[in-house]
């Protein structure tokens, strides 16, 4: 067995209920809950018992998802699986760098929370949303953005699936577009424009922020969606251009499997990203570990791999 990656769950991917069985399950999962609450009152709740519509704001579903995937990392921590190295998407990046020790947990719990504060206020002030485009190879999708003057290439998620961030009113024009090309479009349950320059003041805006944010050397490689490339001294930079900047995660991913990654188990909700893996890479391992359960499975099946080695 090559090395271990965790990689962190993004937004689109939250669900009513998410982490409460980790939450039941592990106390250090619920200490981590607590300290959120002072931060966010009632982020508890939300995750347990919000609504569909509640969690797809912003505002919620950032924090909401960063503490489903921390919880996920904390719980397979307790049964002694840890990451080699890690990854997150989009929002996932934050989660990824407090488990590397760039930030502690809670404080990485409040840096999110204003990553969302800022992309929410961006999200008001340039009303856009988010199509996933099945079906067409990357360099059609990038010739039909340039049919339009609001389109952008957002995630570069796997062959065949790149997700756009489009302006509102632009919307059903592109899709139409799309649909003739032979492709198919989905709209994402996301509030904007994310990972484009609908997010330029967001980008600005948390910059400034993090000059203020204490920020740790790497105990472990993270590798960043701006770069697809691993983490450079300049993190607070990085992470602020991520908000605007393309989701390289298929070439993220390639780069990973060749630095020896072979393993890839999702902290957080879904599953989706290990899906996208499984498409990039066929042939690596891939779990989840949204829940006790797929968590132990996880600590069993890498324990009787390693017995074998």
């Amino acid at each position: 067995m090559g090395r271990i990656a965790f990689v962190f769950s993004g937004q689109g991917a939250q669900r009513p209920g998410m982490a409460s069985e980790l939450y039941r399950e592990y106390a250090s999962v619920r200490r981590l809950f607590d300290e959120a609450e002072a931060i966010m009152p009632g982020i508890t709740k939300l995750c347990f018992e919000g609504t569909p519509d509640e969690l797809r704001e912003t505002r919620n579903t950032q924090p909401a998802m960063y503490l489903a995937d921390m919880a996920s990392a904390i719980a397979l921590r307790e049964e002694g699986v840890v990451a080699d190295g890690v990854a997150g998407f989009s929002l996932g990046e934050i989660p990824a760098l407090s488990y590397a020790g760039v930030m502690s947990e809670v404080e990485g719990f409040y840096v999110v929370c204003r990553r969302a504060s800022a992309m929410a206020k961006a999200a008001l002030s340039s009303p856009a949303c988010m199509i996933a485009v099945m079906k067409l190879d990357d360099e059609s999708v990038i010739k039909l953005c340039c049919c339009f003057s609001s389109a952008y290439p957002a995630n570069y998620n796997t062959s065949g699936q790149l997700v756009v961030s489009c302006g509102v009113g632009e919307k059903d024009d592109f899709i139409r577009a799309v649909t003739s090309a032979g492709g198919r479009a989905i709209p994402l349950a996301v509030s904007g424009g994310f990972h484009s320059p609908f997010m330029d003041n967001a980008a600005e805006e948390f910059g400034s922020f993090l000059k203020g944010v204490k920020i740790e050397k790497a105990r472990l490689p993270v590798y960043s969606n701006v770069t697809a490339q691993l983490y450079s001294s300049d993190i607070r930079k990085t992470l602020a251009r991520q908000i605007n900047s393309p989701v390289l995660w298929r070439q993220l991913i390639e780069r990973m499997v060749d630095d020896s990654y072979d393993t890839f188990i999702e902290a957080g909700v879904g599953g989706t990203l290990v899906k996208l893996i499984a498409r990039i890479c066929p042939g690596v391992a891939t779990y989840t570990a949204e829940t006790p359960d797929e968590v132990r499975m996880v600590a069993d099946k890498l324990s009787a791999v390693a017995s074998e080695v």
